[in-house]
């Protein structure tokens, strides 16, 4: 079998008659050789012990798969490490593809996420699904050069560092082809990111890191899990100044399909930096919750006005219809911004409408009925009014992201 048909699905079935979780191939010996021209890079991983996890989160990254599992076994080697894909139920059969990988190829592992979806929350579950010692992070579309992979480990195991930055910002390394907009963009994110971290680093905003276990472990129960900038959450969770080290290397170009990137992402991290600044106090997503609603206010009487004085239908007609309205708008937006990660579609968007429009009807009667009670036992007016509003927020806001969204931070 030659190396270039190593992960070709038409060889499966051989390859499973041959020994499932063999990585020795007729080629390997030619590959073994060739290591010296990439820097001892294929023996660095020779052990029978597990050393070395990579958590690759995925979604629709089919035609990327096989390629990235060639490039990694041709630089670290036949033992010593394991590839964990963590896909969230890409419709083009992205789990399905690594499963059938996996069942000849032990060290390929494949975590499907039904139901909930982003990259931050994706790698956490997969660092979180190894037993090695270290754990590397990267994405799936071969923009992070895997040649580097060694040396991020060497300066773990060899140099001390608890932590390993592939950096595009230092010496050596470099974005690519990027053009002066997404340039400009990275580098005002790593400016404003610096309000949250403790420690200088170059990239902060990088996909491709590597670090202990015992990072994780630390940090874990911290983390915020939102929007797709992982190492930036740990970063500025960790308690402990951390040993950290940065390897440049050259950010290419995408292998095959298109970018997961949108102008959504901007929104993502400033939660991201809102949790991490506001967060100990009071939940990010309650802030956006709360924000949305204030908006819903003005939605509603822009609708009730627009009844009342220009289509001239009584109030009992134009107040129901802009609550109506409201809660569409705010159970939309809420969709798209507040709960971006779960974000329902399809028939699940009608039903999460019901259930929100639910909630919401009883959250206005008990603001109505705590607001009542308050004036009527002497509470100076506005102090009433304010406290039946917070009670109806929080009320709208557990409630819907208990039901309506589901379950979770």
């Amino acid at each position: 079998m030659t190396k270039a048909s190593r992960f070709d699905a038409d060889h499966r079935e051989q390859r499973i008659e041959e020994g499932k979780g063999s990585r020795r191939f007729p080629w390997h010996e030619e590959n073994h050789q060739h290591g010296q021209a990439l820097g001892e890079k294929m023996n660095i991983m020779d052990s029978s012990l597990l050393r070395l996890s990579i958590v690759v989160p995925t979604f629709n990254e089919l035609r990327n798969v096989r390629e990235l599992l060639r490039r990694l076994e041709a630089t670290l080697g036949a033992t010593g490490w394991e590839v964990i894909f963590v896909d969230d139920d890409s419709p083009d059969g992205t789990a399905t593809e690594v499963r059938d990988i996996a069942q000849a190829e032990t060290w390929v592992r494949c975590l499907q996420r039904v139901g909930r979806r982003g990259l931050s929350s994706a790698c956490i579950e997969g660092m979180l699904a190894t037993s090695a010692p270290t754990i590397a992070v990267m994405d799936a579309d071969l923009q992070h050069d895997e040649t580097v992979l060694p040396r991020m480990l060497a300066e773990i195991e060899q140099g001390g560092a608890d932590l390993v930055v592939g950096t595009r910002y230092s010496a050596g390394g470099s974005t690519g082809d990027w053009n002066k907009s997404r340039k400009a963009m990275s580098q005002l994110a790593t400016m404003t990111s610096r309000a949250i971290l403790k420690q200088p680093v170059s990239d902060p905003m990088s996909g491709f890191f590597m670090l202990q276990r015992k990072v994780l472990d630390s940090t874990v129960r911290g983390l915020s899990g939102l929007g797709f900038k992982i190492l930036l959450d740990i970063l500025a969770t960790a308690k402990q100044p951390l040993r950290i080290a940065e390897v440049p290397y050259r950010f290419r170009d995408r292998f095959a399909g298109e970018s997961k990137l949108d102008e959504m992402v901007i929104w993502e991290y400033g939660m991201l930096l809102a949790d991490k600044t506001i967060g100990r106090f009071v939940p990010v997503r309650f802030v956006t919750f709360a924000i949305i609603g204030g908006l819903g206010v003005f939605v509603h009487m822009a609708i009730l006005v627009s009844e009342l004085k220009g289509l001239k239908v009584g109030f009992t007609t134009a107040q129901s219809t802009a609550t109506a309205g409201a809660m569409v708008f705010n159970y939309t937006l809420n969709n798209l911004l507040t709960y971006r990660d779960r974000r329902l579609r399809r028939w699940a968007w009608f039903k999460g409408l019901f259930s929100f429009m639910i909630a919401c009807s009883i959250g206005a009667l008990a603001n109505i009925g705590i607001a009542i009670y308050l004036f009527e036992n002497r509470t100076q007016w506005l102090l009433a009014a304010l406290s039946g509003v917070l009670v109806g927020a929080v009320w709208n806001y557990a409630v819907t992201q208990l039901y309506t969204w589901g379950k979770g931070k």
